[in-house]
């Protein structure tokens, strides 16, 4: 029986990109999306393997009846990709509570949300994987984003509290932390952003999507590897 994998926030980007490599090698794939629906349905359209759902993962009730979906329709979830999540910026003192609540709601609420509903299937199969997408801001913080590096370094504490409270039921649990990668959350970045950023990195380039669906792979794959926060930077962060 095919591995069943929730990823969300999988329209763009990185979700994409995970959700084609995989499906690719075989897994059932649940590409969480809200309002990207157009890209949606072209993912599912391009590959057999891929079922798209919409809901925003930030509502419990939307996500109780996603997770509901999935376990009706395919009996399981064996892997949990929390991808969805928004960035960011702006001075903090003049964050307001409208800013703060959503960037908390839509990046930590959301994968505590959604991890919260899917590991009551894995506790009872004793099977599982979870995978965080989290970011290097949330292990150094990031000026201006102040929000952005809380949610993600709440992201990180949780991915290792989870691995020793989940463990005993066979369930891995880690975070991938990037770097800048070339997707659309960085398209605001013009040419002479690029290139000072890549001055900083001693790779001197910008992450691909790819180089973080190949570690993904792996972390699916491996059976003893958990409570880590993996960072994909080219040695921008190195700590």
């Amino acid at each position: 029986m095919e591995e069943v994998v929730l990823i969300t926030g999988a329209s763009r980007g990185i979700g994409r990109e995970l959700a084609d490599k995989l499906s690719k090698k075989g897994y059932k794939i649940i590409a969480n999306y809200n309002k990207s629906e157009e890209q949606a349905k072209k993912l599912k359209e391009e590959n057999k393997n891929i079922d798209i759902y919409k809901a925003d993962v930030s509502k419990r009730e939307e996500v109780k009846n996603m997770i509901n979906y999935v376990i009706k329709e395919y009996g399981k979830i064996d892997v949990l990709i929390n991808n969805a999540g928004i960035s960011g910026s702006n001075i903090f003192t003049d964050v307001t509570d409208i800013e703060w609540n959503n960037i908390i709601n839509n990046n930590l609420y959301s994968t505590f949300c959604v991890t919260q509903e899917v590991v009551k299937n894995m506790i009872s199969r004793k099977q599982g994987c979870i995978i965080n997408i989290s970011s290097i801001w949330g292990m150094v913080g990031a000026s201006c984003e102040s929000i952005y590096s809380v949610t993600k370094a709440g992201i990180d504490a949780m991915t290792k509290s989870l691995a020793k409270e989940l463990g005993p039921s066979n369930i891995r649990v880690n975070s991938v932390a990037p770097g800048i990668i070339d997707t659309d959350m960085n398209r605001d970045l013009n040419e002479d952003d690029i290139e000072r950023i890549k001055e900083e990195i001693p790779l001197e380039k910008i992450g691909k999507v790819k180089d973080i669906s190949k570690c993904i792979e792996w972390l699916i794959e491996d059976d003893y590897t958990t409570g880590q926060v993996i960072s994909i930077n080219g040695g921008w962060v190195i700590i």
